[in-house]
């Protein structure tokens, strides 16, 4: 079922849905289990699953040179999606990217989504590779998340690259974007990032998820102004709760977000990663009630492969 057909059969209530990631290549899919497995008994519709780029490792020749591979640590999505289907019932979702896929891989690979019973895609452009400053396309691939949704658009309707197939009215898929409180990091101001997500929409999204954050006013000013711009589809918000002291440098430098001074200070003050956790725990059920208050059609958890503190959230929530 499409994510947008799972929400408005809900009649106005709040869903729950997560993000898990794929095991890295060589770990069996158990271990994956035991992170979804706590988080079934709320009944989340669908459960993402992301993906990575190719990057580059270096192997010792044994002469004094290196040799230059690609490869890919987390492969495998599409069939983690279907043993996650098999498996608990549920609805997934795979990312597909621009980088690191031409427009014939990506074709390939929503066939084998319609193969798979697969109805809903997340279109993302993806990060730069690991030694580029900047995103770069792959050759033969797409430029940006615009493009890669008007593909998924296309062959959703029946019209395929080479082929001269007449588009149907109804897409196979439901397409989601992600969307970003804060601005994408590229974008030169918030407006223009909105601009980018409405071209988004009209090329075929049909929901949209944000990137993580930690002020609530941010992303309700962000439904707002998504709204005055046009954009009319689900928006979800997207959750992660804070775990370590870590995630104080790490999260804002990888996802180029801000963290309210009030949980600074109190992650700053606690003694030890267990109690940053339950500051995280107390601080995410706070953000959630007034998301519920709001009205958002989903919760949507990053998990990152922990769920004890997930679960803990959910209880108090659903």
């Amino acid at each position: 079922m499409k994510i947008t057909e799972h929400i408005k059969n809900a009649n106005g209530k709040t869903l729950f849905s997560l993000e898990v990631v794929p095991p890295q290549k060589g770990i069996g899919i158990e271990d994956l289990y035991k992170n979804i497995d706590p988080l079934m008994e709320f009944k989340p519709p669908f459960i993402d699953v992301t993906t990575s780029r190719e990057e580059y490792i270096y192997l010792d020749k044994g002469n004094g040179l290196m040799e230059r591979k690609i490869t890919r640590m987390r492969p495998g999505t599409l069939g983690i999606c279907s043993a996650i289907q098999h498996k608990y019932g549920v609805d997934t979702v795979p990312h597909v990217l621009c980088g690191g896929f031409t427009k014939e891989e990506t074709e390939y690979l929503l066939v084998d989504c319609m193969y798979l019973g697969i109805d809903n895609i997340m279109a993302l452009r993806g990060d730069a590779m690991k030694g580029q400053q900047y995103f770069e396309a792959t050759s033969g691939g797409h430029k940006n998340a615009m493009d890669l949704v008007l593909q998924i658009n296309n062959l959703g309707r029946g019209k395929y690259l080479h082929d001269e197939n007449i588009l149907e009215d109804d897409n196979k898929f439901c397409i989601g974007v992600a969307g970003y409180p804060e601005k994408h990091i590229e974008a030169p101001s918030m407006n223009y990032d909105l601009k980018w997500l409405k071209e988004k929409v009209d090329a075929g999204a049909d929901y949209i998820v944000t990137q993580m954050f930690f002020d609530n006013k941010k992303f309700i000013n962000f439904v707002k102004e998504a709204r005055e711009m046009g954009i009319n589809v689900p928006i979800i918000p997207g959750i992660k709760p804070i775990a370590t002291k870590g995630h104080l440098q790490m999260l804002p430098k990888v996802f180029k977000i801000d963290l309210p001074e009030d949980l600074i200070s109190a992650v700053e003050k606690a003694k030890d990663n267990a109690a940053v956790k339950q500051i995280g725990i107390e601080w995410t059920i706070n953000q959630c009630r007034e998301l519920l208050d709001f009205g958002v059609p989903v919760l949507h958890f990053y998990s990152m492969g922990k769920s004890d503190n997930i679960k803990k959230i959910a209880s108090e929530l659903f």
